[in-house]
């Protein structure tokens, strides 16, 4: 059963990728990298399916480290999800290498590379690799988060192994949780499921996709599966935190080019839980805060650490959208998780979001930056210093302190 990501790899034979034969690639020396780059910005009107057909087509002729170079320096039209670009050549990567892929991938494009592998894994071997996708998760790279967040890569594939049966999908996740990292391999495997739900497009299967989408997606209730019994108590913080994208469509939101109203209603909408279940309304707020420093610079992920001091601004003056001061803050400690990106960022960005953060709320973005620093960087003495040099110096000790 194939992969929605995996699916949109073509098959090659008398291929045309956007008018240009594949004799045009075979042609081009590996070192004129400048050829595919001039293209690129010459047509900044691509569509995703476009850009995706040319990558998949470099990919498959130059090999998918070839193509991963031309993604990390292109210039793309904006609102591109150059995550989403990233599995299109990490599925080229898998195809090319197999499993022994994942020590081909980096962590750029927010671990792409390695969820593209595993997905590869389980729709070539099913059940039967998932202690091969355990080894591969192993040597995902990136900080002490890669290995679980390698498991949300592989939630989205779950999914549609499962013909998009959202009980069965969170049963499979339930197998993948190990006592050593408390069972968090299956909460982040159901957060890629969710994330595939709210934003997926249904791959090789959009006609069953489109009907889980109406099943587990109610048009009257915009909180839905996650205030249901069908998410299990231990998975709501996770469904919370990826329905954002729902929240931002609800009422006819532009979920294209979310704005202000979009995150308006998003908010309020949060603030319709129950403060009685604050590990349910917290997450949702958290869940709108998360999608903020890709929104300010057009979904373009490669950036998320070079956001400018007026992007920053921007970000912290859409957290105080809500309309409590808990809104706010979970937003802000969101944001800094985001821009930290499990310690796997340049730090810049998320001290410097710190001293932009709105007055009152300083506390509460310094202690989410220092508690995830003195998490990501255990171990990492030099790495755990570099944040700390970044903030103000009457911050210093908290930061090699942290309550």
């Amino acid at each position: 059963m194939s992969s929605p990501i995996l699916s949109r790899a073509l098959a090659f034979g008398v291929l045309v990728v956007l008018g240009i034969s594949i004799s045009f690639f075979a042609d081009i020396p590996r070192t004129s990298i400048a050829v595919e780059l001039r293209y690129l910005e010459e047509h900044p009107t691509l569509s995703f399916q476009e850009l995706s057909d040319y990558f998949s087509g470099i990919a498959d002729v130059h090999g998918a480290l070839y193509a991963y170079d031309i993604l990390r320096r292109a210039t793309l039209p904006p609102n591109t999800d150059t995550h989403l670009l990233g599995h299109v050549v990490g599925d080229a990567l898998y195809r090319e290498r197999g499993v022994t892929g994942i020590e081909m991938c980096t962590q750029e494009f927010r671990n792409a590379c390695s969820h593209s592998i595993v997905i590869g894994v389980l729709t070539d071997e099913g059940e039967e690799g998932l202690s091969t996708i355990a080894d591969a998760c192993r040597k995902a790279p990136g900080g002490r988060g890669a290995y679980t967040m390698c498991f949300h890569g592989l939630g989205h594939g779950v999914f549609a192994y499962t013909g998009y049966d959202l009980p069965q999908t969170v049963s499979f996740c339930k197998r993948l949780g190990t006592a050593l990292y408390r069972d968090r391999e299956y909460i982040e495997c159901m957060g890629g499921m969710l994330m595939e739900l709210v934003g997926g497009m249904g791959g090789h299967d959009p006609d069953n996709f489109k009907k889980a989408q109406a099943r587990y997606l109610r048009a009257t209730d915009p909180l839905y599966p996650c205030n249901a019994d069908i998410i299990p108590a231990e998975g709501k913080a996770i469904c919370y935190t990826y329905l954002t994208p729902r929240l931002f469509g609800w009422g006819g939101g532009n979920l294209d080019r979310p704005g202000e109203p979009e995150f308006t209603t998003a908010f309020s909408i949060c603030e319709s839980i129950s403060p009685a279940k604050p590990h349910e309304r917290r997450p949702c707020f958290e869940g709108i805060g998360k999608e903020f420093p890709t929104l300010v610079q057009d979904r373009d992920i490669r950036r998320i650490d070079t956001l400018t001091r007026d992007e920053l601004v921007q970000v912290a003056a859409w957290c105080e959208l809500g309309d409590t001061t808990e809104s706010a803050e979970a937003c802000i400690a969101s944001v800094v998780q985001s821009l930290f990106w499990g310690g796997e960022n340049n730090p810049r960005a998320a001290a410097e979001f710190c001293l932009v953060a709105s007055r009152g709320k300083e506390d509460v973005c310094y202690q989410e930056l220092f508690n995830a620093n003195a998490y990501y960087n255990a171990g990492n003495a030099l790495a755990h210093e570099r944040v700390c040099k970044l903030v103000p110096a009457l911050r210093y000790a908290q930061c090699a302190h942290p309550r």
